[in-house]
């Protein structure tokens, strides 16, 4: 493995000048233990009393327990300008610039709009199962828009487990690799209509003014009724100004998306900001069969609503769209050079809706007061709800457990203050043993199987099948990745 590739958590202890330096996800000085308080995170009011249901459906949360806290007093540039010629993952950042999630509950994000693979799994043609599936890979990165904190590194061994019995599916995340960062997911239906697995290996490159993070692995997902698996790579997130200036994110890239049974193939095109922004947010592409013969056109953006035509009324369009513009390219100013700050571009509302065409997929609405809770979508507020019992049939090794996300989420910040200790990898290895000998199948055989696949993707080979995940485990025996008391 080169140098670029390589991969540090944060522990080199760089301080920035309105900052201790102590907020960080791993301090090396850390020393003691936090107690994880779970009173403000349950909104529950006597101790022991169940959340409230409706039609026996669990109601979960519309609100983190606390506001977030503000970044203006601290400076990206403060401690980036001591760390020149260092790689970017060994810079240690304040956990101000976190969000309280670890890349775990993150990735569970896909799941949000899952409804979609219920449909593709009904629908009976494979062109409809396709648009179906397209429309959920867009939908997997939608709830990235505007959000600009980063999410807690995974510690080895560190895992994430969630039941929807409302959406109909399961999922469960793992850390299985260290060097390099490997974040392995499992999910299928509740009725047993799909599978959703993959692993992820986010490489981030720092380009001065922006980070670009490419998040390297296969994603698959098969539909079991019909017999068929689908992968594809997720595009290029880019976050601008993180020196100066407001924050923003853009998407780009092509993402291929592939039905390895039929042949047919859905590219997308994630389009760069461009000139004045003009293409931001945008995605277009289309779906063809094994002999390339397009046969259904989609466009629309990332952070609103996906589209699809017949192929003839989009050229048809389109053609109609580049003759109109021709007669504006004179009244285009030249782009100024030498600009400090990439300037915030102004989307359009609306995606101009071509004649002929249906909906595919359009976004949740936020909550009223997203911007102050980390800018979550109502799917990921709930994502670290722990309500009291949930620690005794959770893996010790679950990320709600881990009390700076815990502290940070409460609103508790000076409580992560030199007050967490983590596992060391070897220790939880040996802990991973000891529970398999005692017959415990844990979290292991998922870090053997993504572990593997990976390396398959990696090397170019077609991923294989996934068999199903083994739920009934316990844990009673299993360290946590954290001390707890």
């Amino acid at each position: 493995m080169n140098g670029e590739e390589e991969f540090f958590d944060a522990v080199t202890g760089f301080d920035s000048d309105n900052s201790s330096g102590e907020f960080s996800e791993a301090n090396p000085r850390a020393s003691g233990v936090v107690h994880v308080d779970t009173s403000k995170s349950n909104r529950l009011g006597k101790a022991g009393e169940r959340p409230p249901q409706e039609n026996g459906v669990r109601k979960h949360r519309t609100a983190l327990p606390a506001p977030m806290f503000t970044r203006s007093d601290f400076s990206v540039w403060s401690i980036l300008k001591k760390c020149i010629g260092l790689e970017l993952s060994k810079i240690t950042m304040p956990i101000a610039f976190n969000e309280p999630l670890s890349f775990l509950q993150r990735i569970t994000e896909y799941m949000e709009h899952v409804y979609l693979i219920h449909k593709a799994s009904c629908q009976a043609q494979p062109l409809e199962r396709m648009q179906s599936v397209a429309a959920f890979a867009v939908s997997a990165v939608a709830s990235q828009w505007e959000r600009t904190g980063k999410p807690f590194n995974p510690l080895l061994g560190e895992t994430y487990e969630l039941v929807r019995e409302d959406l109909g599916f399961r999922f469960i995340s793992e850390q299985v690799s260290h060097h390099p960062p490997i974040s392995a997911f499992y999910s299928e239906g509740l009725h047993r209509d799909f599978l959703f697995h993959g692993s992820i290996y986010p490489k981030l490159k720092f380009w001065g003014k922006s980070v670009e993070a490419e998040p390297r692995g296969t994603i698959t997902l098969e539909l079991l009724r019909h017999n068929e698996a689908y992968t594809w790579t997720n595009p290029t997130c880019c976050v601008h100004n993180v020196i100066i200036g407001k924050l923003w994110i853009e998407q780009y890239g092509t993402v291929e998306i592939v039905n390895h049974r039929t042949g047919d193939k859905c590219v997308l095109h994630f389009k760069p900001c461009g000139l004045f922004g003009k293409e931001l947010h945008k995605v277009e592409g289309y779906i063809q069969d094994k002999n390339r013969k397009k046969l259904f056109m989609i466009y629309g953006k990332w952070t609103e609503c996906l589209w699809g035509v017949d192929p003839g009324a989009y050229e048809s369009f389109r053609k109609q769209e580049r003759r109109g513009d021709s007669l504006r390219k004179d009244d285009v100013p030249e782009k100024a050079d030498g600009d400090v700050v990439d300037a915030v571009p102004e989307a359009q509302d609306t995606v101009q809706v071509i004649p002929g065409s249906k909906l595919l997929w359009r976004v949740n609405t936020r909550p009223p007061n997203s911007a102050q809770m980390y800018n979550f979508t109502s799917f990921t507020v709930s994502l670290n709800e722990l309500h009291t019992g949930m620690e005794k049939i959770l893996a010790p090794t679950d990320c709600r457990l881990r009390p700076d996300i815990r502290g940070m989420e409460n609103g508790n910040m000076g409580s992560i203050e030199n007050k967490v200790v983590f596992q060391k990898p070897d220790m939880l290895f040996k802990s991973h043993a000891a529970c398999e000998q005692q017959g415990i199948q844990g979290h292991r055989l998922l870090r053997i199987k993504e572990a593997t696949r990976a390396h398959r993707a990696a090397q170019g080979a077609q991923p294989a099948l996934c068999d199903h995940y083994k739920w009934s485990v316990t844990f009673s025996n299993c360290a946590s990745v954290c001390c707890l008391p």
